[in-house]
């Protein structure tokens, strides 16, 4: 038999994955439209919501008016 090895390597520590965990309030409208959406696509409420915070970021400018 061969003499295979298991290598289990330590996980990495929250936040070292290039993602960051945080709460925000969102108005029941907007939660059940994401929710429809998620529904019609099969993409996760969470997954949606950083492809819409991607989007707004790529096209945000900020006005020092």
């Amino acid at each position: 038999m061969k003499d295979d090895k298991l290598v289990i390597r330590p996980k990495r520590a929250k936040g070292e994955d290039g993602y960051k965990t945080f709460s925000v309030r969102v108005r029941e409208d907007i939660v059940e439209r994401i929710d429809e959406i998620s529904a019609q696509t099969g993409r996760s409420r969470n997954e949606l919501i950083g492809i819409f915070l991607e989007y707004a970021e790529e096209r945000c400018i900020v006005d020092h008016k």
